[in-house]
C-alpha cells in the first residue's frame, strides 16, 4: 500500500485545538471538521489540502485534549498520511482507530519541507522524498494495523459492531 502527495509541513507540539478548533466541536459531520481543519495555525490549509497530501511535523502532534474530531478532520481534509517525529499518544490510537495512517519518523520530519512531493510505502516503512531524492526509514506497520486502515477504521475492520 503506498500513497503520494504534496507536504503541508508544521512544527512541534501541534496541538487538537489547533488541529480543530473548539468551537467546531459542536458537528461531527466529517466535511464540515475538514473545512476548518488546521485553520488557527494554518488559515489557508483547508483551501489548499488535496486529496493525497501528507502532513509532516515535528514532536509530539496531536498533543492537549484527546478529542477524536482532531484526526477526523484531518483525514476528511483529504490527507493520506501524517509523519511525525512523535505523536501524543491518544492521537496515535485515535488516528489508527478511523484508519489515518500516521508513522513516527525523526529524520523524514526533519527532511521534509513544505511543498515536498513525498511518497510512503506503508509496507516496508519507506518514505521517499522525490523532491529532495532522499529516503527514511519508518517502522511498518504490523499486518494488524494495516488491516484496520485498509477497513477505513477499527469498527469496520470487526464488521461495524462491536
Amino acid at each position: 500500500m503506498k500513497v503520494s502527495g504534496t507536504t503541508h509541513q508544521y512544527g512541534d507540539n501541534v496541538d487538537t485545538d489547533v488541529i480543530i478548533p473548539a468551537r467546531y466541536l459542536n458537528t461531527a459531520d466529517p466535511k464540515e471538521l475538514a473545512a476548518h481543519c488546521m485553520e488557527d495555525i494554518d488559515s489557508d490549509f483547508a483551501a489548499n489540502v488535496k486529496a493525497g497530501d501528507i502532513i509532516a511535523a515535528g514532536q509530539n502532534f496531536g498533543c492537549g485534549s484527546s478529542r477524536e474530531h482532531a484526526p477526523l478532520a484531518i483525514k476528511a481534509s483529504g490527507v493520506s498520511c501524517v509523519i511525525a517525529s512523535t505523536f501524543a499518544r491518544i492521537f496515535y490510537r485515535n488516528s489508527i482507530n478511523i484508519g489515518l495512517p500516521i508513522l513516527e519518523c525523526e529524520e523524514a520530519a526533519a527532511g521534509i519541507e513544505n511543498g515536498n512531493q513525498v511518497e510512503v510505502n506503508f509496507d516496508t516503512g519507506v518514505i521517499t522524498n522525490k523532491t529532495k531524492n532522499e529516503t527514511y526509514q519508518a517502522e511498518p506497520f504490523p499486518q494488524f494495523i494495516k488491516d484496520i486502515i485498509h477497513a477505513g477504521g477499527l469498527l469496520n475492520s470487526i464488521g461495524g459492531a462491536l
